[in-house]
């Protein structure tokens, strides 16, 4: 029975996420050349390894070559919708066409510097907290086992994310998108999120950013020397 509903419950995340991402942008094909040339305002903050933003909160920005192409996609047109807030990332997203966020995306998705392959099944088990708070949230059933190969790809990869960067995004699910400077509106992620205290999303993003994962932070040449 539990797998069953598990079945039903990706089923009915996917075709939820399907309607919410727009058809125009769907039919959009990006050209990873093209959104290299387009990449000089994202790397300022995703092309140093380590770099943190200070506002409204102290996080590492997310790692995002390596991300697949349609969750980028998503999350930029998000941004850009409002249904993700957050000041600068909102700035930016109001700029790009439907074109320049399939070209980003297809350039972030492939822009990777020999990022090992992810194992198929965990390689760090949780402990039994963790491993229960995963449970209850039904993490697996739209992220994958090992958390790097979720079963729609307009949903992100997320092992090996930073810890930092993933909580204050579960915290954002809770707010939600009406209110305050940042929050995210997501039909399917704000109910489970609103399940857990700050302390177990906290333990959650913790255990997650240390699996192996195949995100990177990629430095621009320019930036390289920042690894020192």
């Amino acid at each position: 029975m539990n797998k069953l509903m598990t079945t039903v419950f990706a089923l009915a995340v996917a075709s939820v996420t399907a309607l919410a991402v727009p058809a125009m942008a769907q039919q959009i094909k990006g050209d990873p050349q093209a959104g290299q040339g387009k990449a000089d305002m994202c790397i300022g903050c995703h092309g140093i390894v380590g770099y943190q933003t200070a506002f409204p909160e102290v996080y590492k920005v997310p790692k995002i070559s390596g991300q697949g192409a349609p969750y980028i996609a998503a999350a930029l047109n998000a941004y850009k919708t409002g249904d993700r807030r957050h000041p600068s990332m909102r700035g930016i997203a109001e700029s790009l066409t439907d074109q320049d966020i399939a070209d980003l995306a297809a350039f972030y998705s492939t822009h990777v510097d020999g990022a090992p392959t992810p194992p198929e099944q965990l390689g760090r088990q949780p402990d039994a907290q963790v491993a229960a708070l995963l449970q209850k949230g039904a993490c697996v059933s739209c992220h994958g086992a090992n958390f790097a190969k979720p079963i729609d790809a307009s949903y992100p990869k997320i092992a090996g994310q930073h810890a930092d960067y993933l909580f204050v995004a579960l915290k954002a699910y809770k707010t939600g998108a009406n209110t305050g400077l940042v929050g995210r509106s997501n039909g399917v992620m704000a109910p489970l999120a609103k399940q857990f205290s700050n302390a177990e999303l906290k333990a959650i993003a913790n255990y997650l950013a240390s699996l192996e994962g195949g995100l990177q932070v990629v430095p621009e040449s320019r930036f390289r020397t920042s690894q020192k």
